[in-house]
């Protein structure tokens, strides 16, 4: 997409930052810890984004939801700040994200967001019994205006222009079972909720095994993972599979979340081929890394001259038609701190 082939164009986003209605909590475990774990998610004012707080540490230090603060990724997304650390973040993350929240505090009294049922599916529905808030503050985007790509080995990731915000992923992982995957989805509220939500994490029982011998893993369970037969034809879960292919919806949830890790909604097509959590982070780097290749956009009402823009403009500003609104385009700018 070409930036400057975007007059009239039509996006399905709302205009206006979201909070939680009311405050929501859960209790569960946390996959590799094994032990409880309380959350409650509260609203936050405009502007302030999602922040995580572990109140076991007895401090008050907030733990932004950024890419900065990607500590690790091993196995899950950990964040932290000093020595502070909050891990598994994704699947609450991609809910959030997907609900249209962008303001929230997150209170935790351990290491780790829970498990639940290894999916994002109870997070949407805690999400939904908090009801969501307008704000009167208007959202900023990222709009993707050249591609952006990474390469690790047989692994890589791309996002290139896009009209919405669109991912398609694939694996392959060679066994009767899984073999190859593929797929893709023009994202919104209600197509997350229905068709990648309830995909939940697996892996094969060896590797939970050895997992468990060094430590890891210690909540895992039948109720939380997909385990994948020894024989590679099937699962040890009773139930089976929640959709014929769990597998790589589940890894297109955890690429949602950890890319909601940029700190705005995202205009851009997400092609991801055997891809993970360290592969998302370092296509977010590449992108803060490429301030041509992006810019930042936001809404404006109809008849207002102006905007505050995010940095100063170096080119002239182009508009983009939205229902009862305009989406003017500022132009590139750093990401931010």
């Amino acid at each position: 997409m070409n930036r400057h082939s975007v007059k009239n164009m039509t996006i399905n986003l709302d205009p206006h930052q979201h909070t939680l209605e009311r405050t929501v909590s859960c209790c569960g475990i946390g996959l590799h810890s094994g032990k409880p774990v309380n959350l409650t998610i509260r609203p936050a004012e405009e502007h302030s984004g999602i922040s995580f707080r572990r109140s076991d540490l007895g401090k008050k230090n907030a733990i932004p939801a950024r890419m900065e603060q990607i500590v690790d990724t091993t196995l899950a997304t950990t964040l932290g700040s000093g020595s502070e650390r909050i891990s598994t973040t994704e699947h609450l993350m991609a809910a959030l994200h997907s609900a249209g929240i962008d303001n929230a505090e997150i209170e935790l009294d351990g290491l780790e967001v829970p498990i639940m049922d290894g999916s994002a599916d109870p997070f949407v529905q805690l999400l939904s019994s908090g009801g969501k808030k307008k704000q009167r503050a208007l959202r900023k985007v990222i709009r993707i205006i050249k591609p952006v790509s990474c390469i690790s080995g047989d692994k890589f990731i791309r996002i290139e222009p896009h009209n919405g915000f669109k991912i398609t992923g694939s694996i392959s992982f060679g066994t009767e079972l899984i073999n190859e995957q593929s797929y893709t989805i023009d994202l919104s509220q209600e197509r997350f909720a229905r068709e990648i939500a309830g995909a939940r994490t697996f892996g094969f029982v060896e590797q939970v095994e050895e997992l468990w011998r060094n430590g890891l893993a210690l909540g895992c369970t039948l109720e939380n993972v997909i385990a994948i037969h020894w024989n590679r034809r099937s699962v040890l879960n009773e139930e089976g599979l929640r959709f014929e292919d769990e597998f790589v919806r589940h890894k297109v949830l955890d690429l949602i979340g950890d890319l909601a890790l940029l700190g705005s909604p995202i205009l851009g097509h997400v092609i991801a081929s055997r891809s993970g959590h360290a592969l998302h982070h370092s296509l977010m780097k590449a992108i803060a890394d490429s301030p041509d290749c992006w810019e930042y956009v936001e809404f404006r009402k109809p008849g207002q001259p102006h905007v505050i823009a995010p940095a100063k403009p170096r080119k002239k500003r182009l508009s983009v038609s939205l229902p009862g609104m305009l989406f003017p385009a500022a132009a590139p700018a750093p990401c931010p701190a």
